[in-house]
């Protein structure tokens, strides 16, 4: 005879979810120096596995292959590191500087408003002039923050190669957990439900290096066109913003313009690089994400921006950028798991029609 399946009510299922939701949390937030180095290590790996996949298909030991992938995935990010950080060096070195002349134009620009408009400038003034230590203060050691944050400090550059050597070298041993935990009649299906996860989600942050590669350069062609000073450093740094949605796609043009404000005899080049920058982020939108990025994986604008606060709350700057990868990540585990692909749909921007939602509400009246 079968046991009776065990049915909760609908507010102790609530309670339940929200309990465990809060004690997820308060852990990731907590070991939150273990977390981060292991979340970019798996993105990492799972980016890799596929080269480490064509090197042991031709017949290299899978150890050497390992190596041989994180040596010249090591060389590129050197390569790139070394010339990111000499454009910063120079860039931070100037902030305070453009920030000061920043400031003197804004003060200009409150003057002549408040003669026009007859009013008293000089509570605004002292405010500025208050806060401008801030500012400069704030704002270098936040782009410190964001350049500095994937080696910041000797454990984490040693944690980091470490994981994703041990993740790519076990990860059958991985899969095979997952199927094994699945039950014996599950397995197949599992083992199945594991490889499609496996290959979007590869396709997936490929596609977003390639779009982070492709707007990078889409964005120093625009401003080197336009003659904008640290043209590197400012097309790198829109590109890696981008990926936080809305939020970083502010501060990125925000920055360029500025520079074009303090460092340029019109300010039409501030309109110019918001032109330019609206151009390329249509491009994103229309080209490189539906075709290059898969097309498949769309967060609404709510999740998006309720994910990243979440991140940044969390685990910082590191989690800003992390958000958007792993919400993305839940959703396609959402979308190919039955029980969960409500939650999958949910995170996603598709919107039933308005009349099946009429359709909907009309029913529940009638009852």
């Amino acid at each position: 005879m079968q046991a009776e399946e065990l049915k909760l009510p609908f507010y102790v299922k609530v309670t339940i979810f929200l309990v465990g939701l809060v004690a997820f949390l308060t852990i990731i937030y907590l070991a939150k120096s273990l977390f981060i180095p292991l979340v970019f290590a798996t993105i990492i790996a799972i980016v890799l596995h596929p080269v480490v996949n064509f090197m042991v298909r031709i017949k290299i030991n899978r150890i050497l292959a390992i190596i041989l992938t994180m040596f010249l995935t090591f060389l590129v990010i050197a390569a790139f590191g070394a010339i990111l950080i000499s454009q910063a060096g120079k860039f931070g070195e100037s902030w305070p500087v453009l920030v000061q002349k920043f400031t003197a134009l804004l003060n200009q620009n409150i003057a002549d408003a408040a003669d026009y408009f007859n009013k008293d400038p000089q509570k605004i003034h002292d405010w500025i002039t208050k806060t401008q230590g801030d500012i400069i203060n704030v704002s270098t050691a936040a782009i410190g923050q964001t350049i500095v944050i994937l080696g910041n400090g000797l454990v984490v550059l040693l944690l980091i190669p470490f994981y994703i050597f041990m993740i790519l070298f076990y990860q059958p041993l991985l899969v095979e957990f997952i199927r094994r935990l699945s039950g014996a009649n599950y397995q197949s299906h599992v083992r199945q439900l594991v490889s499609q996860i496996k290959t979007v989600i590869q396709r997936y942050l490929v596609g977003l290096v390639i779009e982070a590669a492709l707007m990078a350069a889409m964005n120093t062609a625009a401003l080197l066109l336009l003659g904008i000073e640290y043209a590197f450093i400012l097309g790198i740094l829109a590109a890696v913003l981008n990926v936080i949605p809305y939020i970083g796609g502010i501060i990125a043009v925000a920055m360029p313009m500025m520079v074009a404000l303090v460092t340029k005899p019109s300010p039409w080049y501030a309109f110019y690089i918001m032109v330019a920058y609206y151009i390329i982020q249509l491009i994103d939108n229309h080209y490189i994400v539906p075709y290059i990025v898969a097309s498949k994986i769309k967060i609404n604008a709510l999740f998006s921006v309720i994910i990243v606060l979440v991140g940044n709350a969390l685990w910082g700057i590191p989690g800003m950028f992390l958000s958007m990868p792993i919400l993305a990540i839940i959703k396609l585990i959402c979308d190919h798991i039955e029980p969960l692909k409500p939650w999958g749909f949910l995170l996603g921007d598709t919107m039933p029609p308005i009349l099946k939602i009429k359709k909907i509400f009309s029913k529940i009246k009638s009852k």
